[in-house]
């Protein structure tokens, strides 16, 4: 399965690790991630699960595909700026969201428009987000959602 990982492009040390145990997990039970494939929750979500030998997406705002960060293993990019947002949840079949602020918050509500589960580790309390306490939470929420 895909699952897109959204989350703040500029977070805590504890939320870098939170995001990367994700990916880490992810990973380990053979699911792609998706994100916008930059910093922040992106980077970490991206370098964990490289290091369990899994595949990242990364869907890019700006027209250069080198934008990625480095754990991005297929890098699109869309020169729509935010606009891609709708394209990174929609790519996935279910969501988490780590931290963020506004773009999470649009991410969110995109999954949940087009009716992909979503689990959410310190983010917005919008309905519709099941709350999670852990990566494994998270992870095991999407997975039986799906």
């Amino acid at each position: 399965m895909r699952v897109s990982v959204v989350g703040g492009g500029t977070i805590t040390d504890a939320e870098y690790e939170q995001a990367r145990d994700v990916g880490r997990l992810l990973a380990q039970r053979g699911h792609t991630v998706v994100c916008g494939g930059r910093t922040g929750v992106m980077e970490a979500v991206c370098r964990g699960a490289r290091e369990e030998g899994g595949e990242t997406i990364g869907v890019l705002p700006g027209e250069d595909s080198r934008a990625a960060n480095e754990y991005v293993t297929t890098p699109i990019a869309t020169g729509l700026g935010n606009a891609r947002n709708v394209l990174v949840v929609l790519n996935g079949d279910a969501a988490i969201a780590i931290d963020g602020s506004t773009g999470t918050l649009s991410e969110i509500a995109h999954a949940l428009d087009l009716g992909r589960p979503v689990a959410g580790l310190g983010t917005h309390d919008v309905a519709g987000v099941e709350a999670a306490e852990s990566a494994a939470e998270a992870v095991e929420y999407v997975e039986a959602s799906v």
